[in-house]
């Protein structure tokens, strides 16, 4: 696929998985085989779409409505790179850490690798510790 059309791809990713909550998507632009790095833990790895589909409904139960934007994306070949921000408000427990109410934000960095249309390989840099710090943060406001 052109480059642009590898970005749309990725744009329509995080529009229509993370911004409009459809699990439909991750299977219809997620390879059977894929891998994922540094979505959920440090150093951990995420295998097809099943699996990010657990991260997703956590992600989003803990945090319903997720609204993800796209500071940047470029891309050379078969990689893409997003930087984003996303803003949310912690009303579910899906986390383990009992619900804030609170809004946070936090930025990130992601790099897909697309073969046919389909994402192959993801890798995620985002700031869990200032997501972390806000919740604990706001847990002991709110107390």
């Amino acid at each position: 696929m052109p480059v642009a059309e590898n970005i749309d791809l990725v744009r329509r990713w995080f529009k229509e998985v993370w911004n409009e909550g459809s699990s439909k998507t991750i299977y219809e632009l997620m390879a059977p085989n894929a891998t994922g790095i540094g979505q959920e833990l440090h150093g951990g790895v995420i295998h097809g779409p099943a699996e990010f589909e657990a991260l997703w409904k956590r992600l989003h139960g803990a945090f319903p409505n997720i609204k993800i934007t796209i500071e940047d994306a470029f891309g050379a070949d078969n990689k893409v790179v997003a930087r984003w921000s996303a803003v949310m408000t912690h009303t579910g427990d899906d986390l383990g850490t009992p619900a804030t109410g609170k809004q946070v934000r936090i930025t990130g960095t992601t790099i897909v690798r697309i073969e046919g249309g389909k994402i192959v390989e993801g890798w995620d840099n985002w700031d869990q510790l200032a997501l972390m710090e806000q919740l604990k943060s706001n847990t002991a406001a709110s107390a």
